[in-house]
């Protein structure tokens, strides 16, 4: 599970920007929002520079 949908929320910006600086679709980001695909961990850390926060944000804590 992540945390891409909170912070792209908190951060104010859509899925279609995130998509364009990731240069990834709409429909690709979408799965990551929705959890229904995970980004691999290279795509996670480009998301979070992208978003400037910590990885560790777009993770959700299993303890």
């Amino acid at each position: 599970m992540n945390r891409i949908k909170a912070v792209l929320e908190e951060k104010g910006v859509t899925q279609t920007w995130l998509a364009s600086k990731l240069g990834k679709s709409y429909n690709m980001v979408n799965s990551y929002v929705q959890n229904r695909q995970q980004p691999r961990l290279e795509v996670l850390g480009d998301i979070a520079k992208i978003l400037d926060v910590d990885i560790k944000e777009l993770l959700v804590s299993t303890k």
